[in-house]
């Protein structure tokens, strides 16, 4: 079981024979009653994402998520194929279950199909990727680690805020999480 307060980004749980995952919580403090705790949900069986408030407390069954490591192959349109590094069985996925990872996937990379029930439900990627910076604005004299940032466009596709000191043909570590900078690599 886990408790509401316990509701994390990323967190999956089973609700009136739903699997949920959290794509965004917010806790709420009243004065004199309880706890809420807001939550932006995604239904991982059908895609759907709602708003729910739960009481403080309340609990949830917990879910197992099988996890499995692959490499990112090839894309042919509207399916992504990875293949399992053990069997090199090839696992076509179709592109709607990879909006969150979509932006950060280049050929070859590691990623981890998630499922449950033995029906696939998605996939993940490691906590940093390493990319190279296809384009971006030059950075001039003066510019420091702690100035401003600049728009960089990746060789995955992605375009992501970076310290002004970042040239094109640089790699830089993203966290996967929050698609945001980490550090040069």
């Amino acid at each position: 079981m886990i408790s509401t307060n316990d509701f994390r980004n990323g967190t999956m749980f089973e609700m009136e024979g739903q699997l949920l995952q959290v794509v965004n919580v917010e806790h709420i403090k009243l004065a004199r009653a309880g706890a809420v705790i807001k939550a932006k949900l995604r239904n991982l069986l059908t895609g759907a994402n709602f708003e729910q408030s739960f009481r403080s407390g309340d609990k949830f069954k917990t879910v197992r998520i099988d996890k499995s490591e692959a490499q990112y192959l090839y894309a042919d349109g509207t399916h992504h194929y990875f293949m399992d590094p053990k069997t090199y069985d090839q696992v076509p996925i179709d592109e709607s279950l990879l909006e969150s990872v979509l932006p950060l996937l280049k050929e070859g990379s590691v990623a981890y199909l998630l499922r449950y029930q033995d029906r696939l439900i998605g996939v993940e990627l490691p906590i940093n990727v390493e990319l190279k910076v296809v384009s971006t604005d030059p950075g001039f004299k003066g510019d420091t680690v702690s100035g401003g940032t600049k728009p960089a466009k990746l060789e995955s596709g992605a375009t992501i805020q970076v310290p002004l000191f970042i040239q094109p043909g640089d790699v830089i570590r993203v966290d996967t999480r929050t698609q945001t900078y980490m550090e040069r690599a």
